[in-house]
């Protein structure tokens, strides 16, 4: 989980560039893309890459700018749909097993982009390769729900005792550890994508050049100008083609976001912006007033952590109050100015549990009611000293600058900020020489479990709270059995009111995609973890 989790910087809250967008543009006409062509309904689209994608393999890819571009080319066993919903692809019909612990895929006809044959032998060979600890994939976690998952990757058992076996050529069979209710949604995801066996151990750069790479998705790479431009065309192989509407995706590779946004003014690109690169900050208000910025939430919640093992907040009634006190909405419109979310659950809004969350935000009245009550419960009469530790960032020291203010205001107390470097501040946070620390977390698959059980164990990597909760515990183990999908989330949503009414965390904001795009563009996904996906992309007249 650790590739997901937030360190130096804020997501959307961006340095302004020192280059004047008169210069950008300038730079964009060295940078212009073939000039779109004019037709009744057009079926090419042209966006950006704000640098070159590290990878182009499916078991290697880790980031935004590699997943665009994998997720356009290959399939997995299930896709995300245009519903936000999990859908059967390179898998015609799954079946699982009473006891959600054996998965079996029955694939559809399907070939790569080369004309080979798509078989659940491909799907068995990329896993154990992600798996495998050779291959260093960094996100090979993502596959520990198989049985011996971890072992594996952690070199403690062999690859062949991985609970995967390609039953025949379209009958893939997975074994799990323990039930995984949301596995179905973590096929979704490229590290559960198939490799072509006979490419990929052919030549170990495959990935690498456009005249090698081959995939299974709804396009094909017909060429990669490396660090300049890469071209994506329609896929005539694959399964679902007639769904596909664009002949190519054009990418440019420019890394000042003035430049492409001067590219987007100019009608040079159909979209600027997230998740493939970012817009301008001192642009970003404009374009909320003038009605043009497209925002959407996606799985990500900026918090502060309370140490519930340090006076004072070991009393939940004071935890509370510091988080009833803030104005999350001003804080967003005013401070960050960048459309985020204001969070009063712990659960991002692309899995949300409780519509309009758990609490009021900025209910001061509540907040000074608790806080008194809390301290009289810790028989004080005065608060202690207390300090706000944040990894140095220009926008965490913000936040924490305009939620200090707050705090004096609503409730009277002074707070001390204290700013680290990323390697200490984490250090004393995961040994408690904290009370307050900031913190954010992206989810690694768009399920409320991601979330909810990062504070299981009062020992878990990332739960610096030291706060335990035994029927939180029980309810989230009593999740991972339950066979009815809304019980499920009605017994996450129990579990997630406990944790807000215990508050070891403090949710503040959720985190948001902005950017925006042709007019006549329609079609484009982005999923809960903010990946896009151009499967069905089109433009209209």
């Amino acid at each position: 989980m650790v590739k997901r989790l937030l360190s130096a910087t804020m997501n959307g809250l961006l340095c302004a560039s020192v280059l004047a967008a008169a210069a950008g543009a300038a730079m964009a006409a060295d940078a212009k893309p073939e000039q779109k062509a004019e037709q009744s309904v057009r079926k090419e689209m042209y966006l950006n890459l704000y640098s070159e994608p590290p990878t182009l393999d499916p078991g290697l890819g880790e980031e935004n700018l590699s997943f665009a571009v994998i997720r356009a080319t290959f399939d997995g066993l299930t896709r995300i749909g245009a519903d936000g919903q999990i859908h059967p692809s390179a898998a015609e019909k799954i079946d699982i097993s009473n006891d959600l612990r054996t998965y079996t895929f029955h694939l559809r006809e399907a070939k790569w982009s080369n004309g080979d044959r798509v078989t659940a032998r491909d799907f068995e060979y990329a896993w154990k390769r992600v798996l495998d600890p050779r291959t260093g994939a960094n996100y090979a976690y993502q596959l520990y729900a198989i049985k011996n998952g971890k072992k594996v990757n952690r070199g403690e058992a062999k690859v062949d005792d991985l609970g995967i076996k390609a039953l025949d050529d379209k009958t893939l069979q997975v074994t799990l550890e323990a039930p995984t209710p949301y596995f179905s949604l973590l096929t979704s995801f490229p590290s559960y994508y198939p490799v072509n066996q006979k490419v990929a151990e052919s030549n170990g750069k495959w990935a690498d050049e456009a005249a090698t790479h081959v995939g299974n998705g709804p396009f094909k790479l017909e060429s990669w100008d490396h660090k300049e431009k890469l071209v994506l065309a329609k896929n005539p192989t694959y399964w679902d083609k007639d769904a596909v509407k664009l002949d190519k995706l054009h990418f440019t590779m420019v890394e000042d976001e003035y430049t492409e946004f001067a590219m987007f003014e100019n009608g040079e690109l159909d979209w600027a912006g997230s998740p493939t690169s970012s817009l301008p900050y001192d642009e970003l208000l404009t374009l909320r007033e003038d009605g043009k910025l497209k925002t959407q939430g996606i799985a990500g919640t900026y918090w502060y952590k309370f140490n519930t093992e340090q006076a004072p907040f070991n009393n939940a009634k004071i935890r509370k109050a510091f988080a009833y006190a803030i104005d999350r909405a001003s804080l967003i419109h005013d401070v960050l100015q960048t459309n985020q979310i204001p969070a009063t659950a712990a659960v991002p809004p692309s899995m949300t549990l409780k519509e309009g969350g758990y609490f009021t935000d900025h209910d001061v009245t509540t907040a000074k009611k608790l806080l008194a009550e809390g301290m009289k419960e810790s028989g004080i009469t005065k608060l202690p000293p207390i300090t706000l530790s944040f990894n140095t960032s220009e926008a965490h020291k913000k936040i924490a600058d305009e939620i200090q203010s707050q705090w004096k205001e609503n409730l009277g107390v002074d707070v001390q900020l204290v700013n680290k470097e990323w390697k200490v501040y984490m250090e004393d946070l995961h040994e408690g020489n904290y009370q307050i620390g900031r913190m954010g977390w992206l989810g690694d698959f768009n399920d409320p479990i991601n979330f909810l059980e990062l504070y299981k164990e009062k020992d878990g990597n990332n739960n610096d709270t030291n706060w335990e909760n035994p029927k939180y515990k029980a309810l989230l183990d009593q999740s991972a059995t339950e066979k009815d999908p809304a019980k499920r989330l009605a017994i996450l949503t129990e579990a997630e009111q406990i944790l807000m009414d215990e508050m070891p965390i403090m949710p503040i904001y959720f985190y948001t995609n902005s950017w925006v795009q042709d007019e006549t563009l329609q079609g484009v996904v982005i999923d809960g973890l903010g990946y896009v996906d151009f499967k069905w992309a089109s433009f209209t007249n």
